[in-house]
């Protein structure tokens, strides 16, 4: 009979965790600190997809950018310029972070998102400057962790379907969401925008989460480093070329417009800034 009993409350126990771990506190399915994001078309009138009839699938995405406790579990380094466990890695160039979410996924024992070939220079590559270039295409099945597309990125960073219709991720005030050159350092700047200025000002990136989330929960999305994208920057939505991959997001070192949901910036992808990192999403 105590036999029977301890079994009984032993498979409670193990099937209230898993129900914890399955549900977030608005009952939305969580997945390994990725929430749900209900997909549609973009309600948000500030983002360059509204009105365009294009509609997101459902996606998980992270409440916070990638910190470097994070990153270095993984990789086993650090390549952030600003130290600390809880802020967010940077210093990573896209082919980086490829990397790091394929082996993100092969430690988690799914099936990674991205086949890497090394030895090939990939042909829809135009940048002049890239010396890496590996072909990198995406397994569409895989159930890995993998970059947002931009229109995921924008759809995230927009409030999804619960959308107030915010300029910026969560507020139409960027200091109560966003770190950016005027607010990351030792006094708010009230100067315009000058690189010797946010350097005397001690400007950095600051630990994740600090500034109010958006409608969906997430922080960051409109400031704090800027986050790589899967995208080329060519022409039309998802373009199968170009010169560099899409950055979506503020960063500590910039003004105040670039934090912006719709604002679109690109840089080729050997590119590593102390202002750069990343942002997990996986497939639904």
């Amino acid at each position: 009979m105590k036999t029977k009993l301890l079994t009984a409350l032993v498979f409670l126990a193990l099937s209230i965790a898993l129900n914890a771990c399955g549900k977030g506190s608005n009952g939305t399915d969580i997945d390994d600190g990725l929430v749900l994001v209900k997909g549609g078309n973009f309600i948000n009138t500030n983002s360059n997809f509204y009105g365009t009839n294009l509609s997101v699938a459902d996606f998980y995405i992270s409440t916070h950018l990638v910190t470097q406790k994070e990153w270095a579990a993984v990789m086993g380094s650090n390549p952030s310029e600003f130290v600390g466990d809880d802020m967010p890695v940077e210093t990573v160039s896209w082919y980086d972070a490829i990397e790091f979410l394929n082996k993100k996924s092969e430690m988690a024992g799914l099936s990674p998102s991205y086949i890497i070939d090394k030895d090939v220079s990939d042909p829809n590559n135009f940048g002049e400057v890239d010396d890496i270039r590996w072909l990198v295409t995406i397994d569409s099945g895989a159930n890995g962790y993998r970059l947002p597309t931009e229109m995921e990125w924008e759809y995230a960073a927009s409030g999804g379907q619960l959308s107030k219709n915010y300029l910026f991720s969560g507020s139409n005030d960027p200091d109560e969401v966003a770190w950016h050159f005027r607010n990351s350092g030792d006094e708010y700047l009230t100067e315009f925008w000058h690189w010797g200025i946010i350097q005397q000002n001690n400007g950095r990136p600051q630990p994740v989460g600090q500034k109010l989330p958006n409608e969906l929960g997430l922080y960051d999305m409109s400031g704090n480093v800027r986050e790589w994208c899967w995208d080329w920057n060519g022409d039309g939505i998802a373009p199968a070329s170009g010169d560099g991959r899409i950055i979506k997001g503020g960063g500590w070192i910039g003004q105040e417009d670039v934090c912006a949901i719709n604002y679109q910036n690109f840089l080729e992808g050997h590119y590593q800034f102390n202002d750069m990192g990343i942002r997990l999403v996986r497939n639904k």
